[in-house]
């Protein structure tokens, strides 16, 4: 029993609550009534409820009458029941759940009885014994309407479609709320049979929540409000509740030891306080635990950060894009990764040809300076073996996990926008590794992370390698076709040789003739003129492969070259040097001759051509400058070194692909560096003559290890 200054104070609180829960869900009515679509079908039932739901607040401040409040309440949880029904129907529910309609109906006249229960208990005079046992089945029924409406909603949200549970999120927690409220206060006054005053005066409480989560239901953006704690106090309560856990294990322990008694169940009892108290100070301490501690709780306490469809849909979108105006492949696995985190740019490096990494594309990234070797070979084992993604911050900080040490190149940790390495790996080996800019907002990487990005990796790699299956298919399909063509140049070369066998054993009997004498000059004149032209179109053009490589003098070769333009003021030999080099003479003025003759359709006519000859290291480096057009990075990557494509019109389009493939057959290296509107420089590496032993060496060293 509570006294009486104490019940003026709980029945001023009910009021008072009551009555901010009758303005709260009157005010919502007015306001939802013309959005009143935003709940569909359902809509008209939901502000008739809140309408309904006010008059019971009303009559539960201003009537003291108990068969007023009785009725409001019963009309109230018939509106509320009512719009419950209409919430199924608005996706179609109501006629494939076939159970439904029933609950629904015995409800309503569970809440019928009750009304009827009331009335007959205003009207007449009963013993108190009796009023009893009437209030215990008064209160029985309002049970049983509120633990139906709880299996209801648990039902409108449970069985809903995914799609469909942001629009009943809000209303189905605020009649959870409702409802689990009353199923507390009348269990309450069943278990003390009388109404508990205390708990009856906070039921406005209940409704004001009802009118929040409806008014929340009820916005645009009602799908973006949802409870999402952050990150940090989640650990910090999971933490909390393992250390709980952890301390009344110890306890509970302890006392059963206690329990057992005896001295010998003493010294047990301290020893396992000792140890558990060592173990606690050792091992919850540790960052691997709080490590651990962080991803559990962050795979089973969050919503996944990444919409993974999205993703998918976003990622096939970019990689699929085609038409004239897409982006080349390599500039849309750039993007595809830096679309994940929010990265504005973005590199591409692919292995080159001795393994070592090279610039293969940017996106959005023009002003980064990249070395022509990117990215060691030596580095790469750790990204191939591990698919390990490298954040460059803990990078530049000094931070490496136990077991995955890399070697990061100097120029990414100088560029300040240089972010994460994520590599591209395929059946273990890394076809491509991409260098994402740092976005606006930069955060530390988390497990999810890591995981998107090497699945995207993976399947990036996938296409990259496709790709280049494709691309040497087609090559092999050029080759082919080149092979047909020099079938019938072969053709055209018998038919010219059978005319000149056929003219030396004419001649042997008509020499004195001088009708055939003039015939046999023109016939001479015409087969030269088709073998001049023949030659010229393939006096450049050989199958990559060097005769003899002997000590050859690099300036003598320089200057040889340099004779064959005499008579054009353009070709300027700038500087040069008496060194012997390990090559075949005739391939390497080859090389030099096609460089130059190119170097000069580049530029114009008053531009010059330098070729000079220096020593660098091991090996004499030929270098051929101009100021002409330039090259496009693009170009240079995909078309230069491609064979049978030509920017000349009737060329065959291999003469640098043959000058790279003489280069190396010279056991040297031939490197472009262009710019659009700049010019180029092409750089020839050959080895020097006293090199040469070492280089056998390592290729015996080689061929031992293979």
């Amino acid at each position: 029993m509570i006294g009486a200054p104490a019940a003026l104070i709980w029945s001023g609180l009910g009021s008072v609550l009551h009555l901010a829960g009758t303005i709260a869900v009157a005010s919502l009515a007015f306001w939802l009534w013309p959005r009143r679509s935003r709940f569909a079908r359902a809509g008209v039932p939901v502000v008739c409820a809140l309408f309904m739901t006010a008059i019971w607040g009303v009559a539960s401040v201003a009537s003291g009458d108990v068969l007023v409040r009785s009725f409001a309440e019963t009309a109230r949880n018939l509106a509320w029941l009512a719009a419950v029904y209409a919430l199924f129907a608005s996706d179609g529910r109501h006629d494939s759940l076939g159970p439904i309609r029933p609950v629904i109906y015995a409800l309503v006249f569970v809440e019928l009885m009750h009304l009827g229960t009331d009335i007959g208990l205003s009207r007449l005079a009963f013993d108190p014994r009796v009023l009893e046992v009437a209030f215990d089945f008064t209160v029985m029924f309002r049970l049983l309407v509120a633990v139906g409406g709880l299996v209801l909603v648990h039902n409108l949200y449970a069985g809903a479609p995914r799609d469909g549970r942001a629009a009943l999120r809000w209303p189905a927690t605020g009649l959870a709320v409702l409802w689990a409220f009353d199923l507390n206060l009348y269990t309450v006054a069943y278990l003390g049979s009388k109404w508990p005053v205390e708990l009856g005066a906070l039921r406005g409480i209940a409704t004001l929540v009802l009118a929040a989560c409806l008014a929340i239901g009820g916005a645009r953006n009602s799908d973006e409000l949802r409870l999402r704690p952050s990150r940090a106090v989640t650990f910090q309560t999971f933490s909390l509740l393992v250390i709980g856990g952890y301390l009344v294990a110890m306890v509970a322990v302890a006392q059963w030891l206690a329990y057992v008694g005896g001295d010998f169940a003493r010294i047990i009892e301290l020893a396992f306080l000792t140890l558990a108290s060592a173990f606690a100070l050792v091992v919850l301490p540790s960052r691997r635990v709080r490590g651990w501690l962080k991803v559990m709780t962050a795979k089973h306490f969050f919503q996944h950060r990444y919409d993974y469809r999205e993703e998918w849909l976003r990622f096939t979108r970019t990689i699929g894009s085609g038409g004239e105006q897409a982006l080349p492949l390599a500039e849309r696995v750039v993007q595809a990764v830096a679309d994940v985190t929010g990265s504005p740019a973005g590199l591409l490096l692919t292995p080159g040809d001795q393994g070592d990494l090279t610039l293969a594309a940017r996106w959005n990234w023009r002003d980064v300076e990249v070395p022509a070797v990117a990215c060691p070979a030596r580095a790469l084992a750790p990204f191939e073996q591990n698919a390990f993604i490298a954040d460059l911050d803990d990078q530049r900080a000094g931070f490496t996990a136990t077991g995955y040490e890399v070697e990061v190149p100097a120029w990414l940790l100088a560029e300040p926008r240089a972010w994460a390495l994520v590599p591209l790996v395929h059946y273990e080996r890394l076809v491509g590794m991409v260098v994402l800019a740092r976005p606006q907002l930069a955060r530390k990487f988390d497990w999810e992370d890591f995981d998107l990005l090497r699945v995207i990796g993976q399947q990036l790699a996938s296409y990259l390698a496709e790709n280049a299956s494709q691309e040497a298919l087609a090559e092999s399909s050029r080759f082919e076709d080149f092979h047909r063509r020099i079938a019938f140049v072969m053709h055209d070369i018998k038919n010219l040789a059978s005319q000149f066998s056929l003219l030396a054993r004419n001649a042997e009997l008509h020499a004195d003739k001088p009708e055939f004498r003039a015939d046999m000059l023109v016939t001479l004149r015409n087969s030269s003129d088709k073998l001049n032209a023949l030659l010229a179109r393939l006096s450049r053009y050989g199958n990559g492969a060097v005769d003899k490589l002997e000590p050859v003098p690099a300036g003598e070769v320089a200057r040889t070259v340099i004779e064959r333009f005499r008579g054009n003021p353009q070709v300027v030999l700038a500087e040069t040097i008496e060194v012997m080099v390990t090559a075949n003479r005739h391939s390497l003025e080859q090389v030099l001759l096609h460089l130059l003759q190119n170097a000069l359709d580049a530029s114009q006519p008053d531009s010059p051509v330098f070729l000079s000859l220096l020593n660098d290291g091991l090996n004499a480096r030929f270098e051929v400058l101009d100021s002409g057009c330039g090259m496009s990075a693009e170009f240079v990557r995909n078309r230069l070194f491609k064979p049978f494509v030509s920017t000349k019109s009737g060329g065959f389009g291999i003469g640098a692909f043959e000058a790279r493939e003489l280069v190396r057959a010279m056991r040297g290296r031939l490197d472009v560096e262009s710019r659009e509107g700049l010019g180029s420089r092409f750089v020839v590496r050959v080895p020097l003559a006293a090199a040469t032993d070492f280089y056998q060496t390592l290729a015996a060293k080689d061929q031992k290890v293979a």
